[in-house]
């Protein structure tokens, strides 16, 4: 659907017998120009980018809470089972009870991550079916209204064409980010990482360098608050 979207580019006199007077009207005075009425297509609009907003913030939360939470604890069990081996003498065999409840928690960490990996599938995907919808509305929109219609303002400045033409570019940081986070995975699974690799892997897990510029935050909500009117009034 985005390669078709490539194609857009004064007082009443009073009679003269007072017994024939009629009450005299005083006329109103002139409205300012309003904004135009909100359009069905004005509205739907809205709505789809406040639900973007809503999976990034969603993405964010998984990411910060659920994955970080999973990835800390994690690097934590296996640097306590190394300080436990590390108090073993050489030669001798650890303990069951000293090595497997570790080992455990370490797998059911790694569980969770994978957790976390789909988790943000499931939401790169919503925000790949709102794109789409928003690229539909414009066609529709087109079809229905014109091309004067999506091609003039909205709101402020920005039409429903450029809206509809600019907002795919946000999938590009957010599917980096998501392999990003997958390749995390990968290297964590592994008992046999570093702390030092798991420590880079954490901080890269944490500050999501593919968002840096090119997340909601970054990009969108303030242009959304200048050009969408009422644009947190649902918030």
């Amino acid at each position: 659907m985005s390669e078709r979207l490539a194609s857009f580019k004064g007082p009443s006199t009073p009679a003269p017998s007072p017994s024939k007077a009629k009450q005299v009207k005083i006329p109103r005075q002139p409205q300012s120009p309003a904004r135009p009425t909100e359009s069905t297509y004005h509205r739907k609009l809205r709505t789809l980018l406040q639900e973007l907003r809503a999976v990034t913030e969603n993405w964010d939360e998984i990411v910060l809470v659920d994955g970080l939470k999973a990835a800390k604890s994690l690097v934590d069990a296996r640097t306590d089972l190394d300080n436990d081996l590390s108090t073993v003498p050489a030669g001798i065999q650890p303990k069951y009870r000293l090595v497997q409840p570790k080992l455990d928690l370490m797998e059911a960490r790694i569980a969770q991550l994978d957790i976390v990996i789909q988790n943000l599938k499931r939401q790169f995907n919503k925000m790949h079916l709102i794109i789409e919808n928003i690229e539909r509305l414009l066609y529709d929109a087109h079809k229905t209204r014109g091309w004067q219609f999506v091609l003039e303002p909205l709101w402020a400045t920005w039409s429903l064409e450029k809206f509809a033409t600019s907002i795919p570019t946000i999938l590009v940081p957010y599917h980096r980010s998501l392999e990003m986070h997958k390749d995390i995975v990968d290297t964590l699974r592994s008992h046999s990482v570093s702390f030092e690799t798991s420590r880079e892997a954490v901080t890269n897990w944490v500050s999501q360098p593919q968002l840096q510029e090119g997340s909601w935050d970054a990009h969108w909500e303030d242009l959304c608050d200048v050009e969408i009117e009422r644009w947190n009034s649902a918030k």
